[in-house]
């Protein structure tokens, strides 16, 4: 099971109120199923074999999917049925008599205490289902905390991203990604912490506040990277013991300028990103990456600047190794770069989302690493207003 979050969020930034869980449309059925098919095998049984006894398990039945009123009604059905199979000759075969046979009352009886128990595991089920929501609501604010949803539009820059849970239920993780507008221009981050669970949550928020807050005192790109290293360095001297010591994060810095035409980019041992544009799909290799966050100061000035073209039309894609170590049935990795140049251009908003499907198929929804993305493109500058197109 997957979870998506887009940066297709309510422009007011409102969340929605919890909502319990819906069952499948099967499983809302059942009860219905159920009853029709103990119709379908009375006529056809011997009048001593009376299969009216099995509906003593509908109240059960129907607390699976539905609540505490509906259970008994489904109680006060079934008690009626059984009494009509019960003593009706046209349709079971029965004399009227059969209606109060002690056999026939033991089995109202009994369906009438087990509609009891399912009032009351439909009730306990619905107000589990309710804390249910309750956290997962608590959840998304948390994440809306972590990773707020970034701005579609910067300037002549449009932005998307895209984030993909493994973990059923879960909301959030080790993946990060962000993005400012500062006076050195637009400033990316995108990380993938070592590790999972809510150390690597923490290990996150510490990331993006240190990135939140150097982004706009820094002006050289090296000079963000290395202050980020260094308050991770000082969290996991504060955490102590030995595995957290050794936590590090792998990440991306990137940084546009107000006026385009180029991108910075300092790679601390994370995927390369991809560029795109027209007719061509390229990984911005670094001749010599950065070690991972945490671990800078195992070699000597770590954080190298790579510069390349970034002019209109042209698109960054930065993700986490979750995507690139989707694997198939057979085992086979994602093939991304070849999978960016089968769809040829898109923006960036229909870009993720043929990632985010793609992923997914490729993967048999059997995604086993967490996923994040963003995705920038530098859009042409607009003519003033009442200037002809060109």
């Amino acid at each position: 099971m997957t979870h998506r979050r887009t940066g297709r969020e309510p422009e007011d930034g409102s969340m929605p109120r919890p909502r319990l869980p819906a069952p499948p449309a099967w499983l809302r059925w059942l009860p219905l199923l159920y009853v029709a098919a103990v119709l379908l095998l009375e006529p056809a049984t011997p009048v001593d074999w009376p299969v009216s006894f099995v509906l003593i398990a509908v109240p059960l039945v129907t607390a699976f999917a539905h609540g505490p009123v509906l259970v008994g009604a489904a109680t006060v059905f079934a008690v009626g049925l059984e009494a009509v199979l019960a003593g009706t000759p046209c349709c079971a075969g029965r004399s009227v008599g059969y209606l109060w046979d002690r056999h026939y009352v033991a089995s109202y009886i009994c369906t009438t205490l087990v509609g009891g128990l399912g009032v009351i595991v439909a009730a306990h089920r619905i107000r589990r289902e309710r804390t249910l929501a309750d956290v997962r609501y608590v959840a998304e604010i948390a994440q809306r905390v972590l990773l707020r949803p970034v701005p579609h539009r910067i300037g002549h820059l449009r932005l998307e991203s895209l984030y993909l849970s493994a973990a059923a239920e879960a909301r959030i993780g080790g993946d990060l990604y962000e993005a400012v507008p500062t006076r050195f221009g637009v400033r990316l981050v995108i990380g993938d912490v070592r590790g999972k669970g809510l150390l690597a949550v923490e290990t996150a928020a510490a990331l993006l506040g240190a990135f939140r807050e150097a982004a706009y005192d820094e002006p050289e790109l090296p000079a963000l990277a290395g202050r980020v290293d260094t308050s991770m360095s000082r969290r996991a001297t504060q955490l102590g013991g030995t595995e957290t010591s050794e936590r590090f994060v792998t990440a991306v810095f990137a940084e546009i300028p107000a006026d385009g035409r180029l991108v910075r980019i300092v790679n601390c041992g994370h995927p390369p990103p991809v560029s795109l544009r027209a007719g061509e799909v390229c990984e911005l290799e670094s001749g010599r990456p950065a070690p991972p966050l945490n671990l800078g100061m195992l070699v000597e000035d770590p954080f190298r600047l790579e510069v390349y073209p970034f002019r209109p039309g042209d698109q960054l894609l930065l993700y986490t190794d979750g995507v690139t170590e989707t694997r198939d049935a057979a085992g086979t990795f994602y093939p991304l770069l070849q999978r960016l140049r089968s769809w040829g251009p898109l923006p960036p908003r229909e870009l993720l989302a043929r990632l985010h499907d793609d992923l997914l198929d490729y993967s048999h929804n059997g995604l086993q690493d967490d996923t994040a993305a963003l995705a920038v493109c530098l859009h042409p500058e607009e003519p003033p207003a009442g200037s002809p197109a060109g």
